[in-house]
């Protein structure tokens, strides 16, 4: 071909190769997962330190529950303390918008003996977000709304302290009880003896009592007194007759005794003419 005509042809663009539809498919699973996972460790991240927040925070109430309430006042008044908290607290939780909820005045008897008097109470409220204040020259204790991040995770430890209390009540009573029931198994066992001796002595004395009474009645009716039981001899008896010995020689069994009879005689003549 003539190189002129080489050049006068059109050139054609080539397109370029296309990916294969697998490589392109893998291509964008590849960067959904990187996206999944950089976003699963943002979430992990702020979660874990939301949860190091709360964790000192529960820490935190827990050490004022115990040994801050607990330990400082009597068993059944800190009891009765927690249980006034969580009230509070839980009726702040389901009327968030009610402000009669939010405040309570220390002058309240109820108040006064279960949150003032006691040990440790009236800080544990604060620490809920109650803070004191005057309102028409009468002191109240009013919640904050920021607190009830604070508010949620005091209430959920006092619910566990309660619940760790009532669980060492029962514990106790149960103890008691199983003490209670042994100790009445004893007695009743040691009174169950004594009948069961005394029944027992009874049927003796009964039963002597009858012998005594045919006694005397034989006794006069003139018999004689019922013949005792006679004892059994269980010595060896000899056997009559003959045998042989060892050496052959038959031997009689009578004559055998009247010799030894014979023999025993002589010995005691001999010890006579001895003396």
């Amino acid at each position: 071909m003539d190189p002129q005509e080489i050049l006068e042809q059109p050139i054609v663009p080539q397109e370029p190769p296309r990916p294969d539809h697998d490589t392109v498919a893998a291509a964008i699973e590849r960067r959904l997962q990187a996206e999944r996972e950089r976003s699963a460790a943002a979430a992990a991240a702020g979660s874990s330190a939301i949860f190091d927040g709360n964790h000192e925070k529960r820490q935190e109430f827990r050490r004022m529950v115990d040994p801050g309430i607990m330990r400082h006042n009597p068993r059944h008044v800190a009891l009765e303390s927690l249980q006034t908290l969580l009230k509070l607290a839980e009726n702040i939780i389901a009327h968030p918008n009610e402000e009669k909820y939010q405040k309570f005045k220390p002058t309240n008897p109820t108040i006064k003996r279960t949150l003032v008097e006691p040990r440790g109470t009236l800080e544990y409220a604060v620490a809920l977000g109650f803070h004191p204040e005057i309102d028409n020259f009468q002191p109240y204790y009013a919640w904050r709304k920021r607190h009830m991040n604070d508010l949620r995770i005091g209430a959920a430890i006092i619910k566990e302290a309660l619940d760790r209390e009532v669980v060492k009540e029962d514990r106790e009573a149960r103890r008691k009880a199983e003490e209670k029931a042994a100790k009445e198994a004893a007695v009743a066992k040691v009174k169950q003896a004594f009948y069961d001796d005394r029944k027992g002595r009874a049927v003796v004395d009964e039963r002597e009592r009858i012998a005594r009474a045919a006694a005397e009645a034989r006794r006069a009716a003139g018999l004689s007194p019922e013949p005792e039981a006679q004892v059994a001899d269980h010595r060896p008896k000899r056997m009559p007759g003959s045998g042989h010995t060892l050496s052959g020689d038959m031997v009689d069994a009578d004559e055998s005794d009247e010799d030894a009879a014979g023999a025993a005689r002589d010995d005691d003549d001999d010890d006579d003419d001895d003396e």
